[in-house]
């Protein structure tokens, strides 16, 4: 096995971090542990300030096969590695709590907990090849980290339902039918670049992490509710200089240039 700090690499290309998990002898299956890794890495990428978008894929030819089962030859226990002291900031669910926006390139197989990995980035890019299953029935396992919740989120509870109970193969071009990923094509990585690299030159930082916190917030909001909250931040947002940087950069015909998040 590959040194912990081998398991998931990480690099900036331009204003995107790049975040690809790398076991490729094994789909990139991950170990206890891995996922903490994962997500101390995507808020390093978020509390970095030239960083203004993640894209997350897998080295070789699978995005994430899902837990890697064969540690149940060290005994039933050693499964705990994958639950001991893990809560919501430290599992594939931080993705959804930080502010900067996060992409998946699915390249391969994405299964269980890789599923999970891909439902909690902020958009879905497929190869055409690709493979999803939430596998957790067909292992006598239940709807893991959240899977429930944020497969129900994104493709509503008929087809949470069937996905959930069944743990049947999805092809890319089936995912994308049922609404669980936003595009198919053969260069997935390339793709999942091509908008991160588009919200990083034309978005503001502020305004894509209040979005994703306002996101995240419609569930246990009332429409009135979550119009009071808009009028809150609309306010917020009228004070900030990224609405003249961006009314400025039309008017020059530039890019904008946006402050960092919260500047």
């Amino acid at each position: 096995m590959a040194d912990d700090s081998d398991l998931v690499q990480y690099e900036v290309r331009g204003r995107v971090a790049l975040i690809t998990l790398n076991r490729p002898d094994r789909l990139n299956a991950l170990v206890p542990g891995m996922g903490e890794i994962y997500s101390d890495l995507l808020r390093r990428a978020d509390a970095d300030p030239d960083v203004r978008a993640i894209v997350v894929t897998g080295a070789g030819r699978g995005f994430c096969s899902g837990a890697d089962l064969s540690i149940l030859a060290e005994g039933r226990e050693a499964l705990n590695g994958y639950l001991d002291g893990q809560g919501i900031d430290t599992l594939p669910t931080a993705a959804l709590r930080i502010g900067t926006p996060v992409a998946t390139a699915i390249n391969g197989p994405c299964a269980g907990i890789g599923f999970v990995l891909a439902l909690c980035a902020d958009v879905r890019f497929a190869q055409t090849t690709a493979t999803l299953s939430t596998s957790f029935s067909r292992l006598g396992l239940i709807a893991e980290y959240g899977a429930a919740w944020l497969l129900t989120r994104l493709a509503g509870l008929s087809t949470a339902t069937d996905l959930l109970l069944t743990g049947r193969r999805l092809t890319a071009q089936q995912a994308f039918d049922l609404g669980i990923v936003n595009d198919v094509s053969e260069d997935a990585l390339g793709a999942a670049m091509a908008w991160a690299t588009e919200v990083a030159a034309s978005c503001s930082p502020t305004a894509m992490a209040v979005i994703k916190r306002q996101l995240l917030d419609v569930d246990r909001q009332s429409l009135e509710e979550a119009v009071d909250s808009a009028l809150v931040e609309m306010r917020a947002s009228f004070q900030r200089d990224d609405l003249v940087e961006a009314v400025m950069a039309k008017v020059e015909k530039r890019p904008p240039d946006f402050p960092p998040r919260g500047a």
